[in-house]
């Protein structure tokens, strides 16, 4: 997403949000963007993923929702639901794809997480 008023000619990283937190993009903050301008922050990535594929603790879109990201509507997929703006969604396979992209940028120091492992 956008930042309201943002030029579209000298778009800076401020200008840049994250459609499921509303935070902008900066050095500590990194983004993948989806279709049309969609924006997920890594912030946010670490609690979907965490919640998808570790826990497997997910939401079912409502009639007519679709993924922010992909903007596709997937009625049987697993979602995660922003805990900041309940309309914004983001299907497991946007997830998984996203977390993918940030995990393997070696510039980025955003990794994947993992489950925690008891040590007994």
């Amino acid at each position: 997403m956008h930042r309201e008023g943002a030029d579209p000619h000298n778009m800076q990283l401020d200008d840049f949000l994250c459609d499921f937190c509303a935070q902008p993009w900066s050095e500590d903050r990194p983004f993948v963007e989806g279709h049309r301008g969609a924006c997920i922050c890594g912030r946010c990535l670490t609690l979907a993923f965490a919640d998808l594929a570790i826990h497997f603790v997910s939401d079912q879109p409502r009639d007519g929702e679709a993924c922010t990201l992909c903007l596709e509507p997937k009625p049987d997929s697993a979602h995660w639901r922003s805990p900041l703006d309940e309309s914004k969604l983001a299907c497991v396979n946007c997830v998984k794809r996203a977390a993918g992209v940030l995990h393997k940028d070696d510039e980025i120091e955003w990794r994947k997480p993992t489950a925690a492992r008891d040590e007994a």
